[in-house]
């Protein structure tokens, strides 16, 4: 009927907005599934260990931005 084309239009868009977020292929193919079965509350743990998962990595890259920084700055200070 009608709602056929918004359904898959929303599943379109969900999944790009997966896509965008790093998701991978299993991962994209996981929530799809949760939502078609609309296990929503299992979703949204899906979703946020993802979200941990991409902080983690945050926080790991600052690390080494902090290392690369002290490694710049000494450099500089023993061509002064």
């Amino acid at each position: 009927g009608a709602d056929m084309p918004e359904a898959s239009d929303t599943q379109s868009i969900l999944r790009q907005n997966l896509v965008d977020a790093g998701c991978g292929l299993e991962l994209i193919r996981q929530c799809t599934a949760l939502i078609q079965q609309k296990e929503i509350a299992k979703l949204m743990q899906v979703l946020s260990c993802h979200r941990r998962t991409l902080l983690d990595a945050v926080h790991q890259n600052e690390k080494r931005i902090d290392c690369l920084d002290y490694l710049i700055d000494t450099l500089e200070k023993q061509n002064d």
